[in-house]
């Protein structure tokens, strides 16, 4: 469930001139641009950019772009954008600057069939090449192989399960945890083909079979990037709640909060099921999303991350 409050009606072309006048001046008035956008579904916000231009001929992102800075910037900016492109921007930075390969796993996993293909047009259209293509070209081995299969699958998403299959799978699984090198294909064919309520059966097959979880098995030095990554694609999968929890949780906690992680779940997630992240977060640690996020942030950004919360102050 989604957790911004936006009103039910809105009036675009009132909303782009407030937007307008707190970008006029000296200063901006960053109170204002939050009262407005952090309101406001994807539609709505789609309606102002449109009415922007059409009263002001002037791109909305790029002047909030060039009238904010820093973390809150970062935020407005990933906020403004269609969903889709989002991520693409999202994926292609991980791959660019970052080279961290999970935030293309987590959606990858997470994601309907639909949604990820969404995403992969969205990347087409706006690098003027695949995402795949660029999965490709900037790895290599086993981790290669499933993040491009990953990144491509198209999968079953109804609720029908074979028993006798997922046990068959995990013992497979069970030989490629010991020897990942030898039987890694395997494990990306299952992970990346299978639909979620079948891998759900085959994980918890493998629990039954060999008395842990599958992540636990694949727990190792951080510097093996296939089973690392593999334990990422199974989180997101089998556990998105949870999963979104741990990353809220590391970002929160970690020695100097991890802004770009906190920013990424909050905006992704705002318009799609961060009520029940907030719920699993506060299951897990005893206080509040937003008290935490407050905690941890500061000025016109820790204003924007609540408003999305929908727990403004």
């Amino acid at each position: 469930m989604a957790t911004i409050i936006a009103p039910s009606q809105h009036v675009d072309h009132e909303d782009a001139e407030a937007i307008y006048k707190a970008c006029k001046g000296w200063g901006t008035d960053e109170k204002a641009i939050v009262s407005v956008l952090g309101h406001r579904t994807a539609a709505q916000r789609k309606q102002i950019k449109q009415a922007f231009w059409d009263r002001y001929q002037e791109d909305l992102i790029k002047r909030l772009e060039s009238e904010l800075t820093g973390d809150f910037e970062k935020a407005v900016y990933r906020w403004m954008l269609d969903a889709d492109d989002r991520d693409a921007v999202l994926a292609n930075v991980a791959m660019r600057k970052s080279l961290d390969y999970h935030v293309i796993v987590e959606f990858s996993s997470v994601y309907s069939a639909d949604e990820l293909l969404n995403v992969r047009k969205a990347y087409h259209a706006r690098y003027k090449k695949s995402l795949e293509e660029d999965l490709a070209t900037n790895t290599s081995g086993n981790a290669r192989k499933l993040l491009v299969g990953l990144a491509t699958a198209y999968r079953y998403e109804g609720t029908e399960i074979n028993a006798a299959l997922a046990k068959k799978e995990a013992d497979i699984l069970h030989d490629a945890v010991k020897d990942s090198e030898s039987h890694g294909e395997e494990f990306i064919r299952i992970v990346t083909t299978r639909s979620k309520t079948q891998l759900l059966a085959t994980f918890n097959a493998y629990r039954q079979l060999y008395g842990n979880s599958i992540t636990k098995a694949l727990q190792t030095d951080p510097a093996d990037e296939f089973k690392t990554l593999l334990r990422t694609a199974i989180r997101g999968l089998t556990e998105p709640y949870k999963y979104y929890e741990k990353i809220l949780r590391n970002a929160i906690q970690k020695r100097g909060t991890d802004e770009d992680a906190l920013t990424r779940v909050i905006v992704t997630r705002a318009e799609k099921d961060l009520k029940h992240i907030k719920e699993e977060y506060y299951k897990r640690n005893s206080v509040s999303l937003s008290q935490a996020v407050a905690k941890e942030t500061s000025g016109d950004y820790k204003s924007f991350l609540l408003a999305l919360l929908g727990d403004e102050k």
